[in-house]
C-alpha cells in the first residue's frame, strides 16, 4: 500500500483531510507500520544490525544513554519470550533488540577521569536515559521497515526487570525499557494498519483542551469497534472501555507496579 489517499484512510479509519501534498518514500514508511506478530524463520541480510544501529545513532543526547542488546540466541530469545508474557513472535524473529537505558557508561567514563557522578542518581538522567533508548529504537524502526523488515515493541520486557537484566548481564544503572522484535513478515498472516485517535484529540494549538477531546474520542471509539470486529479480534467495548480497564487496579499492569523497586534494585537512586 503506497497511495497516500489509502494510507491516511487506514491510519484514521477514514480520510481525515486533504492529502494533496508532495508525498515521498519516508512518509509512506512511517504511515504504513503495523505490528507485526508472525516472522519467517529466513534469516535477515548480512549487515543488517549493523545498519539498524546506525540509524538508531542519528538522533538522541549526545550524552548517549541508551544502549541494545541483540539476542538471536534460540534458547535466550525462549527466556526472554517467557519473561515478557509468553509472546511467540519473540521466539519467532530472527533478530530481538532489546532497547536499555544506560547510566553504566557515563558513571564508568566519570570514575576513569576521577569526577564525581552524583547527578546520575536524579530522575532526569532517568528520564533522559529511557527518551534516549526510545528515539533510538523509533530509527531502527523505521530504517527496518524501509527495508521490508517488520518489528513489533514489546512492551512485557518490563514485566520482570531484575531477572531480564540477569540474562543479559545488564551492569548496575542499565534497565531494559522494551523489546523489538524484527524479521520477515509472514504474508499468511494478515497485519492491518490500526486506526488512531484523531488529531482533534491529539493535536493541540497553543493550549492544551482536555474537555473538548470528548466528541473526537466518542467518533474513534465507533471506528476501533469496526476495526476489532473487520479484523476478527476478540476484544470486548471499545477503546475507552479497555483502555480503562488496562489502568483500573495496580493488578492490570502487570507485575510492573513495582517497577520502581525493581529500578532501585538495577542501581538506579530516581532522587
Amino acid at each position: 500500500m503506497s497511495n497516500p489517499t489509502e494510507l491516511l484512510r487506514s491510519r484514521y479509519g477514514e480520510l481525515p483531510f486533504n492529502s494533496e501534498i508532495d508525498w515521498n518514500e519516508s512518509l509512506t514508511t512511517l504511515l504504513s507500520h503495523r505490528s507485526i506478530r508472525s516472522y519467517l524463520s529466513d534469516a535477515l541480510p548480512p549487515v543488517t544490525l549493523e545498519i539498524l544501529v546506525t540509524a538508531a545513532q542519528s538522533t538522541s543526547s549526545n550524552l548517549q544513554t541508551w544502549s541494545v542488546v541483540a539476542v538471536e540466541d534460540p534458547q535466550r530469545k525462549e527466556e526472554l519470550s517467557k519473561l515478557a508474557g509468553n509472546q511467540a513472535h519473540i521466539r519467532q524473529a530472527p533478530l530481538f533488540l532489546v532497547w536499555l537505558a544506560d547510566l553504566a557508561r557515563l558513571s564508568y567514563v566519570a570514575d576513569s577521569r576521577g569526577i564525581a557522578h552524583e547527578a546520575l542518581d536524579y530522575l532526569e538522567m532517568f528520564v533522559m536515559a529511557t527518551v534516549d533508548a526510545t528515539l533510538a529504537a523509533q530509527n531502527a524502526t523505521i530504517a527496518a521497515e524501509s527495508l521490508g523488515l517488520g518489528t513489533v515493541y514489546i512492551g512485557g520486557i518490563r514485566n520482570h526487570p531484575e531477572e531480564v537484566a540477569a540474562i543479559l548481564n545488564l551492569p548496575s544503572s542499565v534497565y531494559a525499557v522494551f523489546g523489538l522484535c524484527v524479521g520477515y513478515p509472514n504474508p499468511e498472516v494478515n497485519a492491518a494498519i490500526k486506526p488512531r485517535l484523531p488529531h482533534s484529540a491529539v493535536l493541540h494549538r497553543e493550549t492544551y483542551k482536555l474537555a473538548g477531546q470528548d466528541e473526537a474520542i466518542a467518533h474513534y471509539n465507533d471506528i476501533i469497534k469496526q476495526f476489532y470486529t473487520e479484523q476478527q479480534m476478540n476484544i470486548p467495548g471499545d477503546w475507552s472501555q479497555h483502555s480503562s480497564e488496562r489502568v483500573a487496579t495496580a493488578e492490570s499492569l502487570r507485575g510492573r507496579d513495582r517497577l520502581r523497586q525493581a529500578l532501585n534494585n538495577l542501581g538506579f537512586q530516581l532522587r
